[in-house]
């Protein structure tokens, strides 16, 4: 016996359909809830809804298996019968861990869950700690970022489905990694977003990818129901060992008790149960410490938020771009106060914005690996015109030296998939929308994006072009040139070095000690000194203190005296104190 139901409130009639039998007609319960008894449905039966008398069939909101596509019916899907074989797994704590962003369909040529499986061994090598996927919900089309899914429980098909997603989390929590998973809230994506037809699941107002989700208007209840829900699934169900929520700032939600921290509660609850750590990292982009202060301090209780300013400060100072957003960045002053205070707009004045943005951390209080930091992102590099990453415009010299400062900072550091070597591909905005009239529209509305700022329509690329999808793999065989072996095996032994020496990964905000000068920098993390020379000429730099000798070096040629360094152009150097 099998009981389906859907919220649809406004509907006067549901029925069920069954693939090969007669319509069910459903009974109306109370809230809006629709339900429906099938003595011989079990899981395999494929199964859809019709509104009122409406005869299209609609994929069911909370479909945990979508293996016709979105548009398709839905398909029951049994959650206990996958085998498990982390039953030791404890978890993995977001301090002192490394971050690996990547994506699915482009990690690897096949671009498939189990393909992905198959270079965790890479990943366990280099040193970091959890994998960060970028969002893997049903979508329409074969390819795609992500960030237009509109199934929000059920795993994209082409990439394999719900069970490829617990074999990737499973295999991963047998080499010790864990799992973060990139979710999306704010929107649903422009095809095959059917919750809308059953219910108000959609507010009046707009973000920047369309109608915003109704979390304060009436019936708003249910529709927070539906997005914590499926936030405990991906944790219960899936394993996964945290959720990065995108763009929380695109929840626009007046109620008392925000939706973030009903979020964050409902999870410290799963956690205590579960016994093991879960995360809830945002991206925001209003530099709010609130969102990461615990709820004993009355903040929202998330674990972390992404931190634009610690990328934009680096990326700045190294690359000396300052178009856009990076206006206000670009100095050694900016980096400093990054580095000891985490946000650069904090109250101050955003040109960009043409306002004052932000506010102060309280560098007593909050923790540094709060902050996730990071050279280059999905965003930082595929929203640029031709998705190029720094690798392509920095000399591998400086490429060390951001590496360097990125993770030698007190936050929590992570790498975007390929920058270990500095891959040469790029990662460019690609979609493959079934519908001519919505891909001719992304298309256009791209390179009027990028013409408005000066580059010609020709240099864009088209996201419904295949290549445009094909160019963005990661090419392995790029880890067989001496160039790239050898980027790589710095970041191994930059790692390794953080993960051996505690005052490295030392979060505290308030231990950290930034002083500069024309073109350097130094910043002291107890008994660690990190110099790093941004100059393209040697610099000769005095020290606060002894060494006693050199940890690591960015390149060769550094000559330490006591208290003074010589530093190479363009080097960065670890020394003990």
């Amino acid at each position: 016996m099998t009981e389906f139901t859907v919220w649809a409130p406004d509907a006067a009639r549901v029925r069920l359909r069954l693939d090969g039998a007669a319509d069910h007609e459903m009974t109306a319960g109370p809230g809006g809830w629709w339900r429906a008894e099938v003595p011989d449905a079990g899981p395999g039966t494929d199964y859809a809804f019709l509104l009122d008398d409406d005869d299209q069939p609609l994929p069911d909101p909370r479909s945990a298996w979508q293996p016709h596509g979105v548009h398709g019916s839905s398909r029951l899907y049994d959650h206990s019968a996958f085998s498990w074989t982390d039953g030791e797994w404890t978890g993995r704590q977001l301090p002192g861990s490394v971050l690996y962003e990547l994506h699915i369909g482009t990690f690897t040529p096949e671009g498939t869950f189990d393909a992905a499986i198959e270079r965790l061994d890479h990943l366990v090598a280099l040193g970091v700690d959890m994998i960060e996927l970028l969002p893997v919900n049903a979508f329409n089309g074969e390819h795609n970022w992500g960030y237009d899914g509109v199934c929000w429980y059920a795993p994209h098909q082409p990439y394999g489905g719900p069970d490829g997603l617990k074999r990737l989390v499973d295999a991963a929590h047998a080499k010790g990694l864990g799992v973060i998973l990139d979710v999306v809230y704010n929107h649903f994506g422009p095809s095959g977003a059917y919750a809308p037809r059953f219910g108000p699941y959609l507010a009046e107002q707009s973000n920047t990818w369309g109608r915003a989700v109704n979390l304060d208007g009436p019936h708003s209840d249910e529709v927070r129901r539906y997005i914590i829900d499926s936030v405990l699934m991906w944790l219960r169900d899936y394993h996964v060992d945290g959720l990065r929520l995108d763009a929380v700032h695109a929840l626009p939600d007046s109620r008392a008790v925000p939706l973030l921290e009903e979020m964050a509660v409902e999870v410290e609850a799963l956690s205590t149960h579960l016994g093991r750590p879960l995360s809830l990292i945002a991206e925001s982009d209003l530099n709010d410490p609130r969102l990461i202060t615990p709820r004993e301090a009355g903040g929202y209780g998330l674990h972390a938020q992404w931190n634009d300013d610690a990328h934009h400060a680096l990326h700045t100072l190294l690359t000396g771009e300052r178009q856009g957003y990076y206006g206000d960045f670009g100095s050694i002053e900016c980096l400093s106060d990054v580095l000891t205070g985490a946000f650069f707009h904090a109250g101050t004045w955003s040109s960009f914005r043409n306002r004052h943005h932000g506010r102060p951390v309280d560098r007593q209080r909050t923790s540094g690996h709060r902050f996730v930091a990071y050279l280059q992102n999905h965003d930082q590099i595929g929203n640029r015109a031709t998705g190029d990453r720094i690798s392509a415009t920095l000399s591998p010299a400086l490429l060390r030296v951001g590496a360097t400062l990125l993770l030698t900072a007190p936050f929590t550091p992570m790498l975007f998939m390929g920058e270990e070597w500095a891959a040469s591909t790029p990662w460019q905005f690609f979609t493959s929308h079934p519908e001519p009239e919505l891909a001719s529209a992304v298309a256009n509305g791209r390179r009027r994006e990028f013409a408005a700022h000066g580059w010609p329509e020709g240099d864009v690329p088209d996201p419904q072009d295949p290549q445009t999808f094909v160019r963005s793999r990661l090419d392995w065989a790029e880890l067989d040139k001496p160039e790239h072996r050898e980027m790589l095996e710095f970041y191994r032994r930059l790692i390794a070095l953080r993960k051996s020496r505690p005052d490295l990964s030392d979060p505290r905000l308030t231990t950290v000690d930034v002083r500069h000068g024309d073109q350097f920098l130094l910043m002291r993390r107890g008994e660690c000194l990190v110099a790093a020379n941004l100059a393209g000429k040697p610099q000769r730099i005095n020290l606060p203190g002894v060494v006693r000798g050199v940890l690591l070096a960015t390149n060769t040629g550094v000559t330490v005296m006591r208290d003074t360094v010589e530093l190479p152009p363009e080097t960065a150097a670890i020394v003990a104190l």
